[in-house]
C-alpha cells in the first residue's frame, strides 16, 4: 500500500505503520502476560457444585418447557412437558450422587503387611537326637558277638553262648551305632500373624532368637 502515498509523504506513512505494528506487538505480548499470571480457578465445595449444577439443570428444564409450548397438539405438549421433567429429575440426582460421593470421605487404606509370608520366632531350643541304626550295624555286632560266644563252653553250651553272643552283639552293635550318630538339633518354633505356629529343625546352630522377624524358605525360615 505504500506505493499509493504520495512521495514525499512516505517517511510519515511508514512510521505510522510501524509505530502501529509494534503497538500491536505490545497488547499481545500483555494479554500472553495476563493470560499467563491469571489463577487457577479455585475448586468449589461439593455442596456450591451442586448448587451450580441444580441451577443448571433448572434452566435447562425451563428452556426445555417453553419449547414444548410450541407442540401444536395437546398430548404433544403434555408429552414433552413428561419428557422434560424426566430429564430434569435426571440431572438432579446426578448432581446429587456426585455431591455424596465427593462429601463421603474414603476410608483409609489398611497397612499392607511388610511381608506376606513372615513370622516371629516364638523359641530356640537345643536337644541331643540319637542317630538311626543301620542293619550293617546289627550284622557287625552280630558276628563280634557270636565269635565271642563260641569262645565259651563246648556242644550245647557252646551253641547257646553262641547265640547268646549274636543277639547281644547286635544289641550292642545297634546302641554303638546309634551313639556315634547321636547329633544335636535347634527346634526354632514360629508364629505367623494368621495365628498358626510351626517349629523348623536345624542341624547345625541357625543364630535366631525369639523375637526375631523371619520368612519362610524352601521349607524353612531365614531372618527377615
Amino acid at each position: 500500500m505504500l506505493h499509493s502515498v504520495p512521495l514525499s509523504d512516505r517517511p510519515q506513512a511508514l512510521g505510522a505503520w510501524l509505530m502501529a505494528g509494534l503497538a500491536g506487538l505490545s497488547f499481545m505480548a500483555s494479554m500472553n502476560a495476563a493470560w499467563a499470571q491469571a489463577p487457577a480457578p479455585a475448586t468449589v465445595s461439593p455442596q456450591a457444585q451442586y448448587q451450580i449444577d441444580s441451577k443448571n439443570a433448572q434452566t435447562r428444564y425451563d428452556s426445555d418447557k417453553l419449547l414444548c409450548n410450541d407442540e401444536t397438539t395437546s398430548p404433544a405438549r403434555l408429552q414433552c412437558r413428561r419428557d422434560a421433567k424426566a430429564d430434569f429429575d435426571k440431572a438432579l440426582a446426578e448432581a446429587k450422587a456426585v455431591r455424596t460421593a465427593a462429601s463421603t470421605p474414603k476410608p483409609p487404606e489398611p497397612p499392607k503387611p511388610a511381608c506376606a509370608d513372615c513370622g516371629k520366632v516364638m523359641s530356640v531350643s537345643m536337644t541331643e537326637k540319637e542317630g538311626e541304626s543301620s542293619p550293617l550295624g546289627l550284622i557287625a555286632g552280630g558276628a563280634a558277638g557270636a565269635l565271642l560266644g563260641r569262645q565259651i563252653g563246648s556242644g550245647t553250651g557252646k551253641d547257646l553262648a553262641t547265640i547268646a553272643g549274636a543277639l547281644g552283639g547286635a544289641f550292642a552293635g545297634k546302641k554303638i551305632e546309634e551313639k556315634v550318630k547321636t547329633h544335636k538339633v535347634w527346634t526354632v518354633g514360629v508364629r505367623y500373624p494368621d495365628g498358626s505356629n510351626k517349629n523348623f529343625d536345624f542341624d547345625k546352630d541357625p543364630g535366631l532368637k525369639v523375637g526375631d522377624v523371619v520368612k519362610n524358605a524352601d521349607q524353612s525360615v531365614v531372618r527377615y
